[in-house]
C-alpha cells in the first residue's frame, strides 16, 4: 500500500466537504482525553518516560494430602515500567479487504473525519461502541465524601494509541480497491459508505497475499486473484517481510501489529521434524513443506521481524516451533479466534450455571450466515477449525466444579479420561440471503433439584463485522501497549518484557493463545477481571475488591 498523507492530528486525509459534516458532537467513546489519572502513593513513580509501579501479588499454595486441604498464603512483590510515550503504530491487516478488515478501515475513516450519515432511524454519528477499551469503564476506588463508586475509561488507565491514529495496511488475495471491497462486504449503510468512499479510495488496493488453496475452501479461488507468485515459501516469507519493513519505513512507524483477519484456515498437522521447534519450522518454511500454513508463515514473518501478530481466525497458526520462535526472538504473539457473540455469551451463561450448581447436560449451538467467512467455513476442514475453538469454551467451568461432574479417571482413556462433560454441539450454516446479519440459536439443557430439568433457549441476531471490527481495534491497542510494558521481581536490577504469548488478550478470544503448561482460563468474568487487575497494577492500585467492607462493619 502506498504511505499515507500526515495530518495535524491524525494519519487521514483532510475530510470532503459534507452536508452531515460537525453537526453532532465527538461521542464519548471516541473522545480523546488527557492523562489526568494520577496514583499518589509511595508504590507509583511518574517520571517523563515511564509509570513505574510496586504490586504485591498475593496467591496461595495448596497441598492435599488425605482428604486435607493446607494452604499457605503467598506473596511476591514486582515492579511493573510503562513507557509512556505512545509511538506511532500501524495496523497490518492479512485480509484487509474482506468484511471484518474493509468494516474497520472504514470505521476509523468515520470517526476520524467525524462524519455523521442519515438511516431511517434518523442521524447517525461515528463510535467504538463494542470496544472493550474505548466504551467500557473500570473502577478505580471510592469518592470519600459521597462513598459512591468511581468509573473511568479503561483505554484512560494507562496511555494507549488513539483508534483513529491507526495507520492502515495490509494485504488480501483478492486486489479489489479497498472502496470497492467496502461496497462487496455490504455491512455499513449506504449514506455512510458513499461518504467514506473517497478516503477509502486513496487506500488503493491491498498488497498482494499468500495463497496456498489446500489451506482454504475451494469455493474461495475466484477471489485470489491478487497472489505473491511462486511456490517457494522461503521467498514468500522474504516478501512478506520485506512490506512489513517497507510498510513501518514509508510511514515513519515506531509499531506494527500484524493481525489476521483473513479465510479460516484448515489445521495443520503438527509432525515432529516440521513444526514442532523453533528450527523445524525454518527449515520447514525453507524447504517449502507442505503443511506450512499462509498464517504460519505471516506469523514467522511477524516474529522475525520484531513486530507484534495477532491471530483473529481459529486455526493453529501458532504451531509449537512458531512459539518456540517467538520465545527466541521475544516476539509477541496473541489469539485465536475473535470472541463476539455466541461463544461470548456461552462463557457468561456456562460459568453462571454452574456456579449457581446447576449441571448443564448439553449445550446445543446453531449458526446460519451469508457473508465470506460463512462461504468459506461451509468446507469441512475449515469449518473443524472453528468448531474445535468454540467448543472447548466451557472446559475450565466444568473442572473447576467436580461437584457435578466426575472427575477425569487416571490411566483412562476416551472419555473417561477427560472427565464428565457436557454433551457440546456446535452447526454453522451458510445462508447466502442473510449476508453479514449472522443468526445464533443456543439451548441449554441442564439438571437442577432432585432430577428436575431446565431448558433454554436462546436466538441471537447480530451483525457479525459490527460486532468484530471493534475487537480487532482492542486486540491492537492492547498488543501495543503491552510491547511498552516491562516488569522485574524483587531483587532485580534491570527490568524484563513481558512472555511473549500474550494471555491477557484472552477476554477478546475465543480460544486463548496461553503460556504452553498453563491452562486456559475461558470464563469471561475472569478473563476481565484479568485484565483490568494487571492494568491497575501497573499503575499501583489492588485489583478489583467486592468484599466492600466499609458498607459490611460498623
Amino acid at each position: 500500500m502506498s504511505p499515507q498523507s500526515p495530518a495535524t492530528i491524525s494519519s487521514g486525509y483532510n475530510t470532503p466537504d459534507s452536508e452531515l459534516e460537525s453537526i453532532v458532537p465527538v461521542h464519548p467513546t471516541a473522545v480523546r482525553r488527557p492523562n489526568y489519572i494520577t496514583v499518589q502513593s509511595e508504590n507509583t513513580v511518574y517520571t517523563d518516560n515511564h509509570i513505574t509501579a510496586k504490586y504485591l501479588n498475593r496467591g496461595a499454595d495448596v497441598v492435599v494430602a488425605d482428604g486435607q486441604f493446607t494452604i499457605l498464603p503467598t506473596v511476591k512483590s514486582y515492579e511493573f515500567q510503562t513507557t509512556r510515550k505512545v509511538g506511532k503504530t500501524g495496523l497490518m491487516m492479512i485480509g484487509l479487504g474482506g468484511n471484518n478488515g474493509s468494516t474497520l478501515c472504514a470505521t476509523i475513516l468515520a470517526n476520524r473525519h467525524q462524519m455523521s450519515w442519515h438511516t431511517k432511524e434518523g442521524i447517525q454519528q461515528p463510535n467504538y461502541i463494542g470496544s472493550v477499551l474505548r466504551a467500557s469503564t473500570v473502577r478505580i476506588g471510592t469518592e470519600p465524601s459521597t462513598g459512591k463508586e468511581v468509573h473511568v475509561p479503561i483505554s484512560d488507565v494507562l496511555p494507549m494509541v488513539h483508534p483513529n491514529d491507526l495507520v492502515l495496511g495490509g494485504w488480501d488475495i483478492s486486489g479489489l480497491p479497498m472502496d470497492k471491497a467496502m461496497e462487496r462486504a455490504k455491512v455499513l449503510d449506504y449514506d455512510l459508505q458513499r461518504q467514506v468512499k473517497p478516503h477509502m479510495a486513496l487506500l488503493g488496493r491491498p498488497l498482494p497475499s499468500i495463497y496456498y488453496p489446500d489451506f482454504i475452501a475451494a469455493n474461495q479461488e475466484a477471489r485470489a486473484d491478487n497472489v505473491v507468485p511462486g511456490t517457494d515459501k522461503q521467498a514468500h516469507l522474504e516478501h512478506i517481510r520485506a512490506d512489513i519493513r517497507r510498510f513501518k519505513a514509508e510511514n515513519e512507524l515506531d509499531r506494527v501489529v500484524v493481525f489476521w483477519t483473513a479465510n479460516t484456515e484448515r489445521y495443520s498437522d503438527i509432525i515432529p521434524g516440521v513444526n514442532d521447534t523453533a528450527e523445524n519450522v525454518l527449515a520447514s518454511i525453507k524447504n517449502s513443506h507442505s503443511e506450512v500454513s499462509p498464517s504460519t508463515l505471516f506469523a514467522v514473518a511477524a516474529i522475525l521481524e520484531g513486530e507484534p501478530f495477532v491471530n483473529g481466525a481459529p486455526q493453529n497458526t501458532f504451531v509449537p516451533g512458531v512459539i518456540a520462535l517467538a520465545e527466541r526472538k521475544n516476539s509477541f504473539i496473541g489469539g485465536d479466534d475473535l470472541k463476539s457473540g455466541q461463544t461470548k455469551l456461552k462463557s457468561v451463561l456456562a460459568e453462571f450455571l454452574v456456579n449457581a450448581g446447576i449441571k448443564p447436560l448439553s449445550i446445543a449451538s446453531y449458526n446460519h450466515l451469508g457473508n465470506n467467512d460463512g462461504h468459506n467455513l461451509s468446507a469441512e476442514p475449515q469449518f473443524k477449525s472453528k468448531e474445535i475453538s468454540k467448543s472447548s469454551v466451557v472446559d475450565d467451568m466444568v473442572d473447576s466444579n467436580r461437584l457435578l461432574y466426575k472427575p477425569p479417571v487416571p490411566g483412562a482413556k476416551g472419555q473417561a479420561a477427560k472427565g464428565e462433560h457436557p454433551d457440546h454441539i456446535v452447526v454453522i450454516k451458510y445462508v447466502p440471503a442473510v449476508g453479514d446479519s449472522k443468526r445464533a440459536i443456543d439451548e441449554y439443557y441442564s439438571e437442577i433439584f432432585c432430577g428436575g430439568r431446565q431448558t433454554i433457549n436462546i436466538f441471537n441476531e447480530c451483525e457479525d463485522s459490527l460486532l468484530a471490527t471493534p475487537l480487532i481495534l482492542d486486540l491492537a491497542i492492547l498488543t501495543e501497549l503491552l510491547t511498552r510494558v516491562k516488569y522485574r521481581e524483587e531483587g532485580r536490577t534491570d527490568f524484563a518484557p513481558l512472555y511473549p504469548v500474550l494471555s491477557l488478550l484472552s477476554y477478546m478470544c475465543k480460544a486463548p493463545l496461553v503460556k504452553p503448561g498453563t491452562d486456559v482460563v475461558n470464563s469471561l468474568g475472569r478473563q476481565r477481571n484479568a485484565l483490568e487487575s494487571f492494568l491497575k497494577a501497573c499503575i499501583g492500585l489492588e485489583g478489583n475488591s467486592d468484599l466492600l467492607l466499609e458498607t459490611r462493619i460498623w
